[in-house]
């Protein structure tokens, strides 16, 4: 009788203990209040929304954490095509005629534990249902963005949305009538949310996407970068920024109705918070940073005394040069590590920048060297005309379009120097020694400026990098950055200017010199130096000299008769 009564104790507590961890694992949301959730290990957290009001008619859960995956859904043992596993998940969910509870289920597939935010969104009969006509993904109904990213571009991928309609109702059919009563009259809006540079937290991603998580959020908050139609792709691509975390949103609207929805938000960094190599971690490379450490110091010195050192300008000149070319065509042909191919690309350009000072050396053609230095400054130039938004514009996604229009600006740059070739020359030192600066400011801390010249780079590297969108924020950073290029570089150009006004234009070639000197000298018969043997006669009468032997001298005084 003991026996049995302490094994019904056990059956009891097991029984209580079990309904406390039922209620432990159990989160009860709000209608659009963000609830914080931790899935334990090896656990299933089960979310649930009730008292749902009557004109609700399906709901939106997402769910978001840092840099782990998550599965969402709608059965306790997760089944394709009920489920969907992301960082940033979500379900939308029909509801029948007299539901007023809805409940899903969250776990990591690799039974680790996991912590995010979550919230569930509620639509009416009337508002458009994101992914409703679903033919790609896996989820009948699926509100997601599917992004994937690489080292040039981030690309967003979402199922077309269908027109709203009640609970219990039958879904409108997507793709039997192209008429202005079906989805086809619906509109899709992209944005981006930037969140601050440099900042990978956990916290400023949490509060960054509670700020754009409804229709009405993400348009006060995020930046719009595009309009489409149901007859558009709804596949885009953007170019990654590895270390500054991106959110993206998309709104379908109903122009009919005007009404909207929006689809789960979906955020990256561009870069890997789990790899070992090349991961969110290890965005600063050593090598980078020595390189353009060096880089920077030398620009440093050619914004303000370039010209007065022409030989020392060359040399930075020509290793900017022919460093850039060549970092292109070895990535393109080889498949080495990247500070291996930024060792060779340091040493050809060391290669370039002698060969230039040297072609001036001996040919003492100072327009072919000033001509090489304005394409440098019409590289620059060409390259902030398509930063800005004008880059954006859909005819430069064409590569002929984009290349011609950026040979053309970069071209029309040395003709200036023709005329000015000074004043050019000086205001290439100026503004592309000034810029080098920044660079070197972001082999140290995230700016946005770097990406000037780094998407003409990725253009070149990737044929596909032309159909990417390049926005990208200016924050803070930048803005001083930005001040501190102007300051530079103004000061530079006036500097150089105050001090070469009254010096020759540009210093002669001492090779052109050497001959001249040497002509003056064969036709001046009064010059001394005129008389004196060839340098070759004398080396080889000092040769003579030290392999002969001395004769004796002899008898050296008259004899006396």
């Amino acid at each position: 009788m003991p026996l049995k009564r302490e094994y019904l104790v056990l059956l009891v507590l097991s029984w209580v203990s079990s309904l406390r961890a039922q209620d432990e694992n159990r989160v009860l949301f709000s209608l659009g209040i963000f609830q914080n959730v931790s899935v334990p290990v090896n656990g299933t957290v089960q979310a649930v929304v009730s008292q749902i009001p009557a004109d609700v008619s399906f709901l939106t859960l997402q769910f978001h954490t840092h840099h782990r995956n998550v599965t969402l859904s709608y059965t306790l043992i997760p089944l394709y095509g009920f489920s969907v596993t992301a960082v940033d998940a979500g379900l939308l969910s029909n509801l029948t005629p007299s539901q007023t509870t809805v409940s899903w289920f969250l776990k990591t597939p690799d039974g680790s534990s996991a912590a995010g935010i979550g919230v569930i969104l509620p639509y009416t009969s009337t508002d458009p249902v994101p992914g409703a006509c679903n033919q790609e993904f896996p989820l009948e109904i699926d509100p997601n963005i599917y992004l994937q990213y690489n080292l040039f571009e981030t690309m967003i991928t979402f199922a077309p949305a269908n027109i709203g309609y009640g609970r219990g109702k039958i879904p409108p059919a997507c793709d039997v009538d192209v008429s202005s009563s079906t989805r086809w009259r619906l509109v899709y809006e992209v944005y981006q949310y930037f969140l601050p540079e440099g900042d990978l937290s956990e916290q400023s991603l949490i509060s960054s996407l509670e700020r754009v998580a409804n229709v009405q959020n993400v348009q006060d908050n995020s930046r719009k970068v595009m309009s489409l139609t149901s007859h558009d792709r709804t596949q885009f691509s953007f170019s990654s920024l590895p270390g500054q975390g991106v959110i993206f949103s998309v709104i379908v609207r109903d122009p009919v109705l005007n009404t909207s929805a929006s689809y789960i938000p979906v955020h990256t960094y561009a870069c890997s918070f789990s790899s070992t190599l090349d991961g969110c971690s290890d965005l600063g490379r050593v090598s980078t940073k020595v390189f353009f450490t060096v880089i920077g110091l030398a620009g440093l010195f050619v914004c303000f005394v370039g010209h007065r050192f022409f030989k020392c300008e060359l040399f930075c000149m020509g290793f900017g040069f022919t460093a850039f070319v060549f970092f292109v065509v070895i990535t393109i042909t080889t498949p080495l590590k990247y500070n291996i191919r930024l060792a060779l690309t340091a040493l050809m350009g060391v290669v370039g920048g002698v060969v230039m000072v040297m072609s001036w050396w001996r040919f003492g053609s100072v327009m072919a060297c000033v001509c090489v230095v304005g394409l440098i400054l019409g590289f620059l130039i060409s390259s902030i005309v398509f930063f800005t938004p004008l880059g954006d514009i859909p005819i430069f996604h064409d590569d002929l379009v984009f290349w011609v229009v950026f040979a053309c600006i970069m071209m029309f740059v040395p003709l200036f120097f023709i005329r000015w070739p000074r004043e050019g020359n000086i205001i290439a030192c100026g503004v592309v020694g000034a810029y080098t600066v920044v660079l070197a400011v972001n082999a140290y801390t995230y700016t946005s400026l770097s990406y000037i010249t780094l998407d003409v780079l990725k253009r070149l590297l990737n044929h596909n990098f032309s159909r990417a969108f390049i926005s990208v924020p200016l924050q803070d950073i930048d803005f001083i950055l930005i001040t501190l290029w102007v300051v530079l570089g103004i000061s530079g150009i006036v500097v150089q200017l105050y001090r070469e006004k009254s010096r020759s234009f540009f210093p002669p070639s001492p090779y052109v010199m050497w001959k001249q000197e040497r002509e003056r000298r064969k036709t001046n018969v009064l010059d001394p130096s005129h008389h004196k043997p060839s340098l070759s006669a004398r080396i080889l009468g000092r040769i003579r000299q030290l392999t002969q032997r001395a004769e004796p001298a002899g008898e050296t005084t008259p004899l006396l008769l």
